[in-house]
């Protein structure tokens, strides 16, 4: 069996799992086809063939991650490296920092935003207040 050379081109859940976005080709394979990550603006298959200077939009968490593909690489590396496949730009970093400080000023409201449910102490705590302000 021998190595594919990345200049031939590597495969769009390759190059993800070996830039650090995913921990298995699997979970990039899964973002991917549910839509999470965009090449070029707009939606791609797994089997895309990342080219160099290609613009990905990758869903991490609560943040969307907006980068340019800077090298291809199909194996995986320590961080150090995989940082050097791409590069942030400016405008996602600027996004991403403003979300995050939005985040942090609304404190422990923000968990509930992601739909955690009340748990029973909560749900206790929500009907006292209900009936006393009804």
């Amino acid at each position: 069996m021998k190595p594919s050379d990345p200049s031939s081109g590597v495969r769009l859940d390759k190059w993800l799992w070996a830039a650090r976005f995913f921990r298995t080709r699997n979970l990039a394979k899964q973002a991917i086809e549910g839509g999470k990550v965009q090449y070029n603006g707009a939606r791609c298959k797994v089997s895309k063939e990342v080219e160099i200077g290609a613009q990905l939009k990758v869903r991490c968490g609560w943040d969307d991650k907006i980068v340019e593909v800077t090298a291809l690489s199909d194996q995986r590396r320590g961080a150090p490296e995989a940082a050097l496949l791409y590069q942030e730009t400016a405008e996602s970093i600027a996004a991403r920092e403003k979300a995050a400080a939005a985040r942090k000023a609304m404190g422990p409201a923000a968990a509930l935003l992601g739909g955690e449910r009340p748990n029973k102490k909560q749900r206790r705590q929500i009907h006292r207040f209900k009936n006393i302000h009804d």
